[in-house]
């Protein structure tokens, strides 16, 4: 009798386990799953250092105007463009409906180079609006992200000036040029100094295809200053 009672109490307490692993399986299956999307209001996060020509770019995480993260690393082994971008800036607008930047983030993202806009405004700055920003990508056919940076920790980084303000980092990672897209600071092409139009990213892009180091590295920005909150 007294084997028989303590079998009955083990099953009871066998009863009693499954019971609670049920519950608990059940409960588990009611929590959301974790989200593998980052929030539109990621912290951007800077690696390492600060941008110099010949040594290798600042790496960051930054997210689209969707939330989806873009992390900067995940781009090694292809060349990368940077360009530092606010949506009401008369200068971006000129040069992507006028001038240099027309088309050619779509020319060279089809031969595999990865570019990415980036907004440093900070919130309720010129700039920031999300609104704007996918107007001014519909307005421009951009294809590519404009990633957000609103505590301006990129921007800063990478010692952005002005929009547009580009920056080419090469397969391995290095910063190989710094500086404005062309040499025509009315932003439409129609005033070159020193000579005829020169687009300074097409240059570099150029110099990186054909294996030999980029012969103008860096040049001066021009454009609206970045809308930073300090």
């Amino acid at each position: 009798m007294k084997k028989i009672a303590s079998f009955g109490v083990a099953l009871l307490a066998l009863g009693a386990f499954a019971g609670g692993c049920s519950r608990a399986r059940e409960s588990a299956a009611t929590q959301p799953a974790p989200s593998s999307q980052a929030s539109p209001a990621s912290v951007a996060q800077v690696v390492s250092g600060t941008a110099d020509i010949g040594k290798p770019a600042p790496d960051f995480t930054l997210s689209d105007l969707d939330g989806r993260p873009f992390h900067l690393a995940s781009a090694r082994g292809k060349i990368v463009v940077l360009e530092w971008f606010n949506p009401k800036c008369p200068f971006v607008n000129l040069s992507h409906t006028k001038g240099s930047l027309k088309d050619t983030a779509a020319r060279h993202t089809a031969e595999g180079v990865v570019w990415v806009g980036i907004d440093s405004a900070a919130e309720g700055k010129q700039g920031s609006d999300p609104g704007e920003i996918r107007d001014a990508v519909k307005r421009f056919g951009l294809s590519h992200p404009i990633l957000r940076d609103g505590t301006g920790v990129v921007g800063h980084a990478y010692g952005a000036t002005n929009t547009p303000h580009l920056f080419v980092i090469d397969k391995d990672g290095t910063l190989v040029y710094a500086g404005a897209i062309d040499n025509s600071p009315d932003a439409e092409g129609d005033s070159p100094q020193g000579g005829p139009l020169q687009n300074y990213v097409d240059a570099a892009l150029a110099d990186l295809a054909a294996g030999r180091p980029v012969r103008t590295p860096k040049t001066k920005a021009y454009g609206c200053g970045v809308k930073y909150g300090s």
